[in-house]
């Protein structure tokens, strides 16, 4: 977002206020030996000049001219630099940083700080191959290690190079003692996804043992190790593979409810389901598996059990989606009047249902209709969950 001229003026006047009052305190030692008296620099005052005509850019050249780069005023250029960023004046962010690393007087660490500050302009201006060699250059040199490793994992993540994006994590985990191997795991399912789409399903399956390995709660590689299995024609894998969720995660077990149906409904194992899903129910809840386990109920024994089963349930664990389907089961027998109350209010239910997100972000509360791996918002992988309460699960 770019400031307008009078938002422009507010944020360098305490610039320009502090570059002439360190300029003052700067001349004072010598104006004072001749003259007794401080004297501030004519530059300072054609800065102000320029910003007042709304000339920003001329005055930033001439208050960058009159900050010598010394061991005194460097970070007083790496803030005006920062501030531009933060504010979105990325063009101008750059010039100063540049500037910067331009002058011979820098040592060691002040470049290297410059060079990273460079590479987070470039960054946020889209530069990726230039902020990629400058953090290679750091890391190269040992500086500022952590952070150059951290914005190339940002780098690798946007340019989805996941085997550089993973190399890059264990090296920054290494460096940083930060534990790193839920989002390795994620790497890799994004590998299996791509290879699984590219038809290659031996591979992609290699990717998910591979993340298994390195994380073995991450409910993603067995969703997909299940979908590879199912695929396979492999349905007895892939019950394991959706039965692991509950140790993994079972705030994710409604992802594999209806997949689990399907694989038990073809191996003509209803029974063991129906023992499965009751005892989810009893340690966990949810309305997935309750809906799944009413319907088995309805198909087994009649309506009239599913309905006392839902009923009860629903007075231990309230549920739109629970009522909504009491509703459907009171339209088979109902007529006139009351049939026409009842698809108003499912209508009514329904409508509510369709309005409400089932997906939310831990991290910044970022909500949705589908389920990323790697929130949106925030960019924040593995924390976003199916939504639990009276309007979810």
């Amino acid at each position: 977002m770019f400031l307008n001229y009078s938002q422009l003026v507010w944020f360098l006047l305490p610039i320009a206020a502090a570059s002439g009052w360190w300029l003052a305190r700067r001349n004072a030692r010598t104006a004072k030996a001749n003259t007794g008296r401080p004297r501030i620099s004519p530059d300072y005052f054609k800065g102000l000049n320029y910003l007042l005509n709304e000339q920003p850019d001329k005055a930033i050249e001439v208050f960058i001219k009159m900050l010598d780069v010394d061991s005194e005023t460097v970070e007083t250029h790496l803030a005006l630099g920062n501030l531009f960023r933060r504010r979105g004046e990325v063009d101008r962010a750059i010039r100063i940083h540049q500037n910067l690393i331009a002058r011979p007087t820098l040592n060691g660490e002040q470049r290297c700080l410059a060079l990273l500050e460079l590479g987070m302009d470039y960054m946020r201006s889209g530069l990726l191959d230039r902020a990629e060699s400058l953090f290679q250059e750091l890391i190269q040199t040992r500086s500022y290690t952590v952070q150059a490793l951290t914005q190339l994992l940002e780098i690798y993540q946007q340019e989805k190079d996941w085997d550089k994006a993973i190399d890059t994590a264990r090296r920054l985990e290494s460096s940083s003692g930060e534990r790193l191997v839920p989002i390795i795991a994620q790497f890799y399912c994004e590998k299996a996804e791509e290879l699984r789409q590219g038809g290659q399903e031996g591979q992609a399956s290699d990717m998910v043992r591979r993340a298994l390995s390195v994380d073995a709660h991450c409910v993603r590689a067995s969703l997909l190790d299940a979908e590879l299995a199912v695929k396979a024609g492999k349905p007895k894998l892939a019950i394991r593979a959706y039965k692991r969720i509950e140790k993994q995660d079972p705030d994710f077990l409604p992802e594999a409810i209806y997949p689990l149906v399907d694989c038990f409904r073809e191996l003509g194992k209803l029974d063991e389901l129906m023992v499965y899903l009751e005892s989810i129910v009893v340690k966990h809840g949810g309305i997935t598996p309750t809906l799944a386990l009413a319907e088995l109920i309805a198909e087994r024994h009649g309506e009239g059990q599913a309905i006392a089963f839902i009923t009860d349930e629903l007075r231990r664990r309230p549920s739109v989606r629970g009522v909504n389907r009491l509703i459907k089961y009171a339209l088979a027998h109902a007529e006139g009047a009351t049939r026409d109350n009842l698809l108003m209010i499912k209508d009514l239910t329904g409508k509510l249902l369709e309005s409400k997100a089932t997906y939310k972000c831990n991290h910044c509360g970022f909500a949705g209709k589908s389920l990323h791996w790697q929130c949106p918002s925030c960019k924040y992988w593995n924390s976003a969950k199916p939504i639990h309460g009276v309007e979810g699960e």
